[in-house]
Parts: C-alpha cells; sequence; structure tokens
C-alpha cells in the first residue's frame, strides 16, 4: 500500500513529523525480529497501539533478494503510522533497501541498538555505536535522498556525557525521532537488568527532535510512570507487548481470548508458522512452565499447521476457563519457575502477565557457586543413572536428556511419514524413487537403463548419455588416429621425394 498521504517533495520533520504523519503516538509497538509481523501488528492496533514498527529487515538482502522484499513488504492500508526499520553498515546499500520500502511506510529506521550475538558478526546494530563517522554518513545519506524521515534507534553508554553526544551526533546527521533504550549493549539474556531512565532523561534535555524511550515496560503504569519521569514523546516496548498485547489498555484478558485474536489475522495475513509458535510461547509462558502441561507445551512445540494451533489454544481454554470465571476455585499447581501473584495475591497464570527476570545479581551468585563447588576437592561426585538404575556417564545422560526434551510426533506428523513410504517400486519392494521416470527404486532402474540403454534423470543414471559420449570420443579418437597416419604418410613421401632429388643433382 503506497503511503499517499505524504507528497515526495514536501517531506516533514521533526515535530511537524511526528504531529501531523505519524499522529502524535504515545504508545509504541518496538521492532521485533520475527515477532512484529502483519498480524501482530494488527492484533496490537486493536489494543491501543498507536504507532507500530517493523520487523528488522537486513538491507542487503532487501535490495538485492526479491523474494525475501516480497515476503517482508507485508502490509495493508490499516498499517498505518509504519515505521520499517533495516540494519547495515554500508549508507549506499541501506539507502538502496530504503528507497525500495519507502512508498510503503512513513519513516525508515536505522537499527543502532541490537546487543545479540548476530549483530556482532554482521557488524551492524549496537556494534556500530563507536564508528560515528560511519554513523552520520549512513544518516545523512538517507536524510537527503529519502522522500520519508530518517529515524534511528540506540542503546545508551555507560557514560552519560558520551550518550548524550552520540544523541546530538545523530539529530546533527539527520535523525528526525529518536528512540533511546535504558539499557547499555552488555545488558542482555541473564544480564539484562534494570534500564536506567535518567539517561533517557538527559537526553531529552539535550536534543530538539521527538524522542521514546524503551525498557522497563510491564504494563500501562510503567508507560505512564516513564512519560512523567523522562519527559519523552512516546513509550515503545518489545516483551512486554509479547507478553501482553492489550498491555496499552491497561487490562490482562485471559491467554485464549489474545491468542485466539491473533490466530484470525493470522488466517487473514499469513505469516510463518514458527512466527505464530513463538508468539504463543510468549502469550502461554506462565501455563507451559506448569509441570502438568508438559504434553501441551509438547504438541505446541510440535505444531505446524493453524488448525493445530488451535487446537492447543482450545484446550489451554477449556482447562482454565472455569477458573478465570470463578466457578471452579483455583488449585496452585506445580511450576517449573517462580512467578509473582497479582495484587490480590492470586496465582492466575491464565491470564496475559508480564515476565520477570532474575536480577544479574543472582545469576552471577549462581555462576560463583557452581565454580566454587568446580574447584572443592572435597565435593562429592554427582552419579547418574538411567530409567532402569543402571549407573551411567554424565555423557550419555545429557544425551539422554537431549532425547526426553525432544518434543514427541504429533499423529498427524506419524501418519504423513508413514503415507510418505506407501509407494512401491513396480518390480520389487523397495520404496520407489520420488523423480524417477519409471516409477522403480534405485537398483530397478539401474538394471532399465542398462538394458535399455536409457537415461532416468531423477535416480542421477545417464547409461545412453555416458554411452553416447563414449562411442562419440571413440570415433573422434578413429578419425584423430587416421589423421595422424595421413600426416605421418605425407611427410615420409615427402622425405623420399627430397632424397630421390638430392640423388639426381649429386649424379
Amino acid at each position: 500500500m503506497v503511503n499517499d498521504n505524504r507528497e515526495a517533495n514536501d517531506k516533514l520533520s521533526g515535530y511537524e513529523f511526528y504531529h501531523r504523519v505519524l499522529g502524535s503516538p504515545r504508545y509504541v509497538v518496538a521492532p521485533m525480529v520475527d515477532q512484529s509481523e502483519l498480524a501482530w501488528r494488527m492484533l496490537c492496533r486493536r489494543y491501543g497501539a498507536q504507532l507500530c514498527y517493523s520487523p528488522m529487515f537486513h538491507a542487503n538482502l532487501f535490495a538485492n533478494d526479491l523474494k525475501y522484499r516480497k515476503d517482508a513488504l507485508q502490509t495493508c492500508p490499516e498499517d498505518r503510522p509504519l515505521i520499517i526499520q533495516f540494519c547495515g553498515n554500508d549508507p549506499q546499500q541501506i539507502l538502496e533497501a530504503a528507497l525500495a520500502a519507502q512508498d510503503y511506510c512513513d519513516a525508515v529506521d536505522i537499527n543502532l541498538g541490537c546487543p545479540q550475538a548476530i549483530a556482532k558478526r554482521g557488524h551492524y546494530g549496537s556494534f556500530l555505536q563507536d564508528e560515528w563517522e560511519l554513523l552520520s554518513q549512513i544518516v545523512r545519506t538517507l536524510h537527503e535522498k529519502l522522500s520519508v524521515p530518517v529515524t534511528c534507534k540506540i542503546r545508551r553508554f555507560e557514560d552519560r556525557e558520551k550518550t548524550i553526544k552520540y544523541a546530538k551526533m545523530l539529530e546533527a546527521a539527520g535523525c528526525q525521532l529518536l528512540t533511546v533504550h535504558g539499557r547499555t549493549r552488555e545488558q542482555k539474556g541473564p544480564l539484562t537488568g534494570i534500564a536506567d531512565w535518567s539517561y533517557i532523561k538527559d537526553v531529552r534535555q539535550h536534543i530538539k527532535i521527538p524522542m521514546f524511550a524503551n525498557g522497563n515496560i510491564l504494563g500501562l503504569e510503567d508507560v505512564h510512570r516513564c512519560l512523567d519521569e523522562t519527559g519523552v514523546d512516546g513509550v515503545m516496548t518489545a516483551e512486554g507487548n509479547l507478553h501482553n498485547p492489550a498491555l496499552f489498555k491497561g487490562i490482562s484478558p485471559p491467554v485464549w481470548q489474545m491468542a485466539t485474536e491473533y490466530l484470525e489475522f493470522v488466517d487473514i495475513y499469513p505469516c510463518p508458522t514458527s512466527y505464530i509458535r513463538g508468539h504463543l510461547f510468549k502469550l502461554f509462558h506462565h501455563i507451559m512452565n506448569i509441570r502438568q502441561n508438559s504434553g501441551l507445551r509438547e504438541q505446541l512445540a510440535t505444531a505446524n499447521q493453524l488448525e493445530q494451533f488451535h487446537s492447543v489454544v482450545a484446550k489451554v481454554k477449556s482447562k482454565y476457563e472455569a477458573y478465570h470465571t470463578g466457578s471452579v476455585s483455583y488449585e496452585p499447581e506445580e511450576m517449573e519457575l517462580n512467578m509473582c501473584a497479582d495484587e490480590s495475591g492470586e496465582l492466575r497464570p491464565w491470564l496475559c502477565q508480564p515476565y520477570i527476570r532474575a536480577s544479574p545479581e543472582s545469576h552471577r551468585q549462581k555462576i560463583a557457586e557452581k565454580e566454587r563447588e568446580a574447584i572443592d576437592p572435597n565435593r562429592t561426585k554427582r552419579q547418574y543413572f538411567d530409567n532402569a538404575g543402571n549407573e551411567i556417564s554424565r555423557k550419555r545422560m545429557k544425551k539422554l536428556r537431549r532425547r526426553q526434551r525432544r518434543p514427541t510426533k504429533t499423529d498427524a506428523q506419524i501418519q504423513l511419514r508413514h503415507e510418505r513410504h506407501l509407494e512401491y517400486c513396480t518390480q520389487c519392494a523397495n520404496p520407489l524413487g520420488s523423480k524417477c521416470e519409471f516409477r522403480l527404486c534405485r537398483i530397478c532402474c539401474r538394471d532399465k537403463c542398462y538394458a535399455e540403454d536409457c537415461d532416468c534423470p531423477g535416480h542421477g543414471i545417464l547409461i545412453k548419455s555416458r554411452r553416447a559420449k563414449a562411442k562419440k570420443y571413440e570415433e573422434h579418437s578413429r578419425q584423430q588416429n587416421i589423421n595422424d597416419s595421413q600426416v605421418v604418410a605425407e611427410k615420409s613421401q615427402t622425405i623420399e621425394n627430397d632424397d630421390d632429388a638430392l640423388t639426381a643433382n649429386i649424379s
């Protein structure tokens, strides 16, 4: 869908762009790899999201791979305002990608905040934050060549002054809206910790363009508190949104309601099953961490069709709806991870609610404790046993545990696997080759090709072609030998003639 609300020669900037094009959004859904696809964005917009970002796209692939670009540019007229985000480290490459996307969005964002290992390997995201000359060139190039504004998403430095200078540099280069994450590049995984909003507040006081804050958003009350404490124009959320897409409405609906509505959008705007599975695992996070629900967890892990995902949602609803309505009192179940109770002191895992990470300090304590145990000479050697009670090695136990964690096959998958082997060779009991022109197994096909002088490209058996090639080579060799013989005879005759002429002259 091309943006008809913007003239190519009338690009707005700063707060004029923020108010007139974006509509002054305060509630923003973050760009999330494989998670902020169109179906999810439409669900979030239904529940109060005022601006959505696309997933992060690789500029190189987007510019050069037409299939990647077609899959990425999934949008609709209702999917506005929309900002498309790219990652990369080459100004011209990012520009080419942005030029291909600018008619489908309201702005182009440069990802300068991704802290993951893949960003380090690809040299993009937060691993560009020290290359200010390059970043200035990228932002300036897009600012000058695009018909839509360019925005940036960054993480803070440990140094407060450096963070402020970083933001001002991007503003001077042409950035029209800045999102600041209150965590550093090192704060990820078990060391995520708390985002420091004071850095965001300081940056807000030193730049003049619109600004969003990111980090520590678990509910609507956090959104309003962040707006008040930092003075930003809007608040962006990622993980909080994944666990509760109705976060901006300030409600915590039952998980099956959100899952059902999401699957309805997926039916309209299809997406890869890996995206669907990821969203449902986030929504069902607390439920799937209940030991009694291990069967549901395995079913969700192996689902690969929309009907199978609906089946999981229906089973979750069937089990917990009575607890939600209050017709049956809920007795807490055994959970694999700790879960916080709500304000009433009740555990209600069937509601959309945030995931509370363990603190970095507790993670460091666990690591330190394991290191102490490893060097303790008096520690008791741990023993491992299989299901029959026989002692086995640690390596063997790890292998058994990996097998146990593998999701069991569903009946549909088992049936499909059996159906693949129902067709057999017409001459024996072996399975036929799926691409064989003669509907034979490889052995029978080879015999047929040898006997009847034919080819089977499906099996890669090229008897006829090779024989023809051999005959051609043999004919070529024979002709070459004849030619060589003629040349030798001609040379011999020439020598004899020369000898006769020499003898005559001597006489």
